[in-house]
C-alpha cells in the first residue's frame, strides 16, 4: 500500500499501515525540506523509530537534542514529549516506524495530496482537523515548531 500524502510541508509515503500489518506497526517514509520541523507532540499510544536514509534530523526530547545522520537510529518511547526537525540544508528522508499502527491513520485523515511526486499540492493542512485526529489517534500537541521539551 503506497500511499503518499503532504503534512505541513512535508511528504509522507505510507508504506505499511494496520491493514497490512494487523495492526503491528505502520512504516513511513518522510522528506522533510530544510528548516521544517513537527510540532512539540506526545504519543500515548504509539512508540516511534526514526531511521535517518539521507540528511541531517534533530530530535528533540526532554533536555536533549540528539542530532542523527545518514544510517543513524532514534527511538521515542510512547509518552515522550518531543519535536523532529531538518537542521541539515538538503532535503531529508527518513524512515518512521509506529508501533502498534496509529501515526499511518493520523496522516491519512489530515494529510493532502500532491501534484505529483516530490511536488506538493495545496499545503494548507487544516489544523483543527489535525489537532482533533491527534487527539482521537491518542497524540496530543503540546506546542507550535520551535517549541522545546
Amino acid at each position: 500500500m503506497k500511499k503518499t500524502l503532504w503534512l505541513f510541508g512535508t511528504e509522507l509515503e505510507i508504506l505499511n499501515d494496520e491493514s497490512q500489518t494487523g495492526g503491528a506497526y505502520d512504516l513511513i517514509l518522510g522528506s522533510f525540506q530544510p528548516g521544517t520541523e513537527t510540532p512539540l507532540h506526545v504519543h500515548h499510544k504509539y512508540a516511534e523509530s526514526l531511521y535517518v536514509i539521507d540528511g541531517e534530523f534533530t530530535v528533540y526530547t526532554a533536555g536533549n537534542a540528539t542530532v542523527l545522520k545518514s544510517g543513524d537510529n532514534f527511538y521515542i518511547p510512547q509518552g515522550t514529549p518531543h519535536a523532529v526537525a531538518n537542521t541539515g540544508n538538503i532535503v531529508s528522508k527518513g524512515l518512521t516506524i509506529a508501533s502498534p499502527s496509529g501515526f499511518a491513520r493520523l496522516i491519512e485523515l489530515t494529510g493532502v495530496e500532491g501534484k505529483s511526486p516530490g511536488i506538493p499540492g495545496d499545503l494548507n493542512n487544516d489544523l483543527d482537523l489535525f489537532i482533533r485526529a491527534s487527539e482521537e489517534s491518542g497524540d496530543s500537541i503540546i506546542g507550535p515548531p520551535g517549541t522545546r521539551p
